[in-house]
Parts: C-alpha cells; sequence; structure tokens
C-alpha cells in the first residue's frame, strides 16, 4: 500500500492539470511545478530519509511519513491558491523520501535475502508499478466525477490507514544506540546539493541551461555536494558509510536504477501528450489507455521474481532491457495521429514486461549483502540514482523531440513524441552492457 501511494501521487495529478490550472489560475509555465515540486523535494530528500529510517528506526519514519502524506493531502484538497498547492506538493515529496527508503528496508530486513524476500519484492514492485500507470485512470475518473481536488482527497483516509498498520503489523523499533549519531551537516549539504541537482534538470530545460536561475542553481549544487563530499570523508557517523562505496552490486544496482528510470519512466509522460494532445483522449480516456502498461508491468514483475529463481538477476536484468528497447521501437513504429489502440497494444505489453522485471532484479541486487544497519540508506542511494536518472533523462528526451518537431503543430508534436519513444528504445539497449557487467558483481540470487 504504501509503495501504491508513492507511486499514485507521482502520475495523479497528469490528468488533473488542465482543471487544476483553470481552477487556481496557474500560468501555462508555473503549472508544471505541480509536478515537479514532487519530483524535486523526493529526488533530494531521499538520501537523509534512508539514513533516518536506519537511526530512528524504519517503522517510526514508515509512520511518520505516512502521516505527513495524510496531512498534505488534506491540505492540497483545500488549497486555495497555486503558490500553497505547489508548496503541498513538495511536503508530499518530502513524505515520499522518507516513505520509500523506509518500506524498502523494512522488506530487506523482515525478509531473509534469497526466494522470500525475493517474492516480496515483487509484490512491492508490482503495486509501484501499478500505481504509476493506474494512477493516470483513477485520476482520471476522479476528476470526472468530483474535480480536481479528489486527487488529493482521497490518499487521505490511505495514508491515514497506512501509518494505523504500520504500527499494528511491523515489530517496534529498539532504542537508539548512542555510538550511532546522525550527520546534521552531512545531511544538510547532500539534501541541500541533490535537491538543486534535480531542480536544475527539471527547470533549465524551460527557462534555458544559460539563464540566471539554471546557472546559480548548478553553482550551489555543485558546492553543497563538494562540502558533503569533505564532510564524509571527516565524519566520524557519515550520512553514507564509505563502506557502501566499496559494495560494487549497490554502484552497479544504482547505475541500472538510473538508465530504468531515465527510459522506462520518461515514456508515461509522452504518451500522455500523445493520448491528450495528439489523439484528443479525455481525461478518463487517457487513463483507460494505461490500463494495459499497468497490468502488463505489474505481470513483469511477477514473472522477474520467479526467472531470477532459475537463471539469476543478472540474466532477468539483461532479458528486461531487451524486451524495453524491441516495445519502444515496436510502439514508436505504431504511433500515428490516427491508427487504432490496438496497433499500440505489441509494443505496449513488451515494454510492460520488461519494465517489470528489471524492476524486480533492480531492488534485489541493491539489496543483496548490504548490511541490515545500513538498507535504509542504501535503499535511499539507489533511490536517488532512479530520480536524478528520471530526471535528466526527461529534460534531454524534452529537449530531443522539441528539436525533432517540424511541420505544422499536430505533425511536429507526433514526430517528436516518436524521436522520444526511438530514443528510449537506444538508451534501454545501453543497458545491456551494463547488467551484463554484474556478472563480475552481483552472485545469482536463488
Amino acid at each position: 500500500m504504501a509503495q501504491l501511494v508513492i507511486a499514485l501521487d507521482y502520475n495523479i495529478v497528469h490528468v488533473a492539470l488542465p482543471d487544476l490550472g483553470s481552477g487556481l489560475g496557474f500560468s501555462s509555465h508555473d503549472l508544471q511545478w505541480v509536478v515537479s515540486a514532487y519530483v524535486v523535494t523526493t529526488g533530494g530528500f531521499l538520501l537523509l530519509g534512508g539514513r533516518t529510517a536506519d537511526l530512528l528506526g524504519r517503522r517510526r519514519t514508515f509512520v511518520a511519513a505516512a502521516l505527513v502524506y495524510a496531512g498534505s493531502s488534506l491540505a492540497g484538497g483545500l488549497s486555495q491558491s497555486a503558490g500553497v498547492l505547489v508548496a503541498v506538493r513538495a511536503v508530499q515529496g518530502i513524505g515520499g523520501s522518507l516513505l520509500f527508503p523506509a518500506t524498502l528496508a523494512l522488506i530487506n530486513t523482515l525478509y531473509p535475502e534469497g526466494p522470500a524476500r525475493n517474492r516480496a519484492l515483487a509484490v512491492w514492485g508490482a503495486a509501484g508499478a501499478g500505481g504509476l500507470c493506474f494512477g493516470s485512470l483513477l485520476g482520471g475518473v476522479l476528476v470526472e466525477a468530483w474535480g480536481w481536488r479528489s486527487v488529493f482527497f482521497v490518499n487521505v483516509p490511505v495514508a491515514a490507514a497506512l501509518a494505523w498498520a504500520g504500527l499494528r503489523l511491523f515489530p517496534a523499533d529498539g532504542p537508539r544506540t548512542a555510538t550511532r549519531r546522525f550527520d546534521v551537516t552531512g545531511a544538510l549539504a547532500a539534501t541541500g546539493g541533490v535537491t538543486l541537482l534535480v531542480f536544475l534538470l527539471v527547470h533549465a530545460p524551460e527557462a534555458g541551461w544559460s539563464s540566471a536561475s539554471a546557472l546559480v542553481g548548478a553553482g550551489l549544487s555543485v558546492i553543497l555536494l563538494t562540502v558533503f563530499a569533505l564532510v564524509e570523508l571527516r565524519s566520524r557517523d557519515p550520512l553514507v558509510p564509505g563502506r557502501l562505496f566499496a559494495h560494487r552490486g549497490l554502484i552497479a544496482a544504482m547505475a541500472v536504477t538510473a538508465l530504468y528510470s531515465a527510459g522506462f519512466s520518461s515514456l508515461p509522460y509522452f504518451m500522455t501528450l500523445y493520448f491528450q494532445n495528439v489523439r484528443d483522449y479525455s481525461a478518463l480516456a487517457t487513463g483507460l489507455a494505461f490500463l494495459v502498461p499497468a497490468v502488463t508491468t505489474a505481470l513483469g514483475t511477477q514473472a522477474g521474481e520467479r526467472v531470477v529463481a532459475r537463471a539469476g538477476v543478472r540474466n532477468v536484468l539483461v532479458g528486461g532491457m531487451l524486451l524495453g528497447a524491441a516495445g519502444a521501437a515496436a510502439l514508436g513504429t505504431a504511433l500515428s495521429a490516427d491508427g487504432p489502440y490496438s496497433l499500440l497494444l505489441p509494443g505496449i505489453v513488451l515494454l510492460g514486461l520488461g519494465q517489470g522485471a528489471v524492476w524486480t532484479g533492480m531492488w534485489i541486487v541493491a539489496a543483496t549483502g548490504v548490511a541490515a544497519e545500513d538498507q535504509g540508506v542504501a535503499s535511499g542511494m539507489a533511490s536517488t540514482t532512479l530520480q536524478v536518472g528520471g530526471a535528466v533523462g526527461l529534460a534531454l528526451l524534452v529537449a530531443l523531440s522539441g528539436s525533432a518537431a517540424h511541420g505544422p503543430p499536430d505533425e511536429a508534436l507526433l514526430t517528436g513524441i516518436r524521436t522520444a519513444v526511438f530514443t528510449v528504445a537506444a538508451v534501454l539497449c545501453c543497458g545491456v552492457p551494463l547488467a551484463l557487467a554484474l556478472r563480475r558483481t552481483v552472485p545469482a540470487v536463488t
């Protein structure tokens, strides 16, 4: 449920943006921040969230994050101005940055390494994959029935139930030990540096890479990340223990998550543009169009877990990347201004199966061999590269699709979308040699 909520919140507002923008008086330029505020703060606070789970307790962090979600969602539904709503989305992102690594750390410590943990990760992955796609469907239904505020109100009872369930179902956290302290300076520097980096990647394509805001953001990000590196080298209790940088499996998983997000996670943005702006689908129809991707991706997570037991995690990652690349190529070929939805299905199915398999496999790699006391920050490290990779990938794909768009507006938009989808296929092909390199870093998990 926690992963479902995180994923739903990432996508549920997309189909509500037109109504939300007119209802609160957003300018066309500022409307993107309803989505971007969530992305920026989630990406920036993940390292802090992961270490918080390790030091303050996984259950405590889980419950607190769920309550942050409930409160910020209620505030979002009651918002009366654009600025307040953007601030609320930023707070929701902080909730996500606490909840995501706490959830993953709970799975990786409650279940022993091997088949039991792999099955748990597959279920967790299916919930996340379903949430990303069902978010569009649920958002379309809610907006058409009750208006844009309902996409926020729906989270309130679910997040409150999460907090209650966390208290009831998870074992209590032990007392904090005096030997492990919180690296406040490192946490502030890392959070500020990564937040500004994600902000730069989201903001610069619109404002221009040479704009004053982009240059200031880049400079401050470099300074803060440099401070973070220096603090970590001198700290007795660093935010990110140095031993984790020697864990080759975790580093490889971080690279895979970045590539995964740059490819697979960028596609819903372009497919939403295709369905709504090229094909003129309504919010509800757009949500329904994402139903097949949701189901096939969830099936892919389950298939990935089963194949890991037989062929090893490396082969799952290689096969998933190849399936995804083939699916993106087939999808790009099938995109047209008036063709039936059924022509898209072969590409969508292959993409979904590949995405689900890679999602399960990469989190198995990230957790394998990591000590229980480091599972939170390890999850934070891998999920930070997931967010940064997604921001980089989307920024580059948006720029590429814009430069490829020529001719009448409708034709130019379709050409740009098709170019982005073919580029995703190429990006996923690059993941194959990366996954093959795992042969020397991660043993098969059986």
